[in-house]
């Protein structure tokens, strides 16, 4: 090996140990709750950590899926979060579409808005939404769950899908246009098939967003306990099952296994459309 390779692995060797580092601190967590769901009780309840337990057990899973209400807040969790997706899809394509495609007047004052919107921390909105709810006596609801998370997403969908529509060239809806397509036609044909790499990225994003969220949750739904939704079920799981860290964990492994199995699934055009909507328009 020549010297000059020698130097650039050398050079390399610092960042990729800080790179190392990062990935165990991070992965971490994950796997002690993971492996903490799976370990007998005497193994988390023992005084030294076990990190390779001699055996493994599926009683916490049994536990946290047969606990009161879980099925009933893992389905209030996803028709919420279905919902919030759904609803901001659709309201951002159109929205999208037309700062991209049109021109009109006020067009870059609402693209800054927008951007304004995306930047702004929730946490500001709480006192305001809940004072809303409760003035229009939306409190306990889960429809005004769907349309805070919908808010909340929206301005992030709108951006994406404007620069996947800025990326795709606008001659080829003319050239349907021209062979006989009405213009809504031309987008439908032409153009909405090419957006599914940015239709796939942002529906990812609204689903992390909405099956995470807890602080809305927790303030907009007080009275009717029914309708809570896993991050807040799971926030009152631990008096539930007392000391019980095994059941605790296995029910946040369950939480969070529909988000990775997503994002497993749809890894490639996610990737693709987080880098268009990163650097194109």
């Amino acid at each position: 090996m020549s010297a000059r390779p020698v130097r650039v692995v050398l050079r390399g060797l610092p960042l990729n140990a800080v790179a190392l580092v990062v990935f165990g601190l991070s992965v971490f967590p994950v796997y002690w709750m993971i492996l903490t769901a799976l370990k007998p009780t005497a193994d988390i309840q023992a005084e030294t950590p076990v990190f390779l337990p001699t055996s493994l057990t599926l009683e916490h899973f049994s536990d946290a899926v047969t606990a009161d209400g879980f099925w009933s807040f893992w389905r209030n969790s996803l028709l919420v979060t279905a919902g919030c997706v759904l609803l901001a899809l659709v309201v951002a394509l159109g929205a999208a579409f037309a700062v991209a495609r049109m021109r009109w007047k006020g067009r870059r004052g609402f693209v800054l808005m927008v951007f304004v919107a995306q930047v702004a921390p929730w946490e500001a909105l709480l006192i305001p939404m809940y004072v809303i709810a409760r003035d229009t006596d939306m409190l306990d609801r889960l429809t005004t769950l769907t349309l805070v998370y919908f808010m909340i997403t929206l301005p992030f969908t709108i951006v994406t899908l404007r620069s996947f529509l800025s990326a795709i060239p606008a001659e080829l809806e003319e050239a349907a246009q021209v062979d006989g397509c009405t213009r809504a036609a031309a987008f439908r044909r032409v153009t909405f098939p090419l957006l599914a790499p940015g239709l796939l990225a942002t529906s990812l994003f609204g689903f992390i967003t909405a099956w995470n969220e807890f602080a809305f949750a927790n303030m907009l739904i007080i009275k009717n306990q029914d309708d809570r939704t896993l991050p807040v079920w799971l926030s009152s799981f631990s008096n539930v099952f007392g000391t019980d860290w095994g059941a605790t964990m296995a029910a946040s492994t369950l939480f969070a296994l529909p988000v990775l199995v997503l994002f497993l699934v749809l890894q490639r055009r996610v990737a693709t459309g987080m880098t268009g909507g990163a650097v194109k328009g």
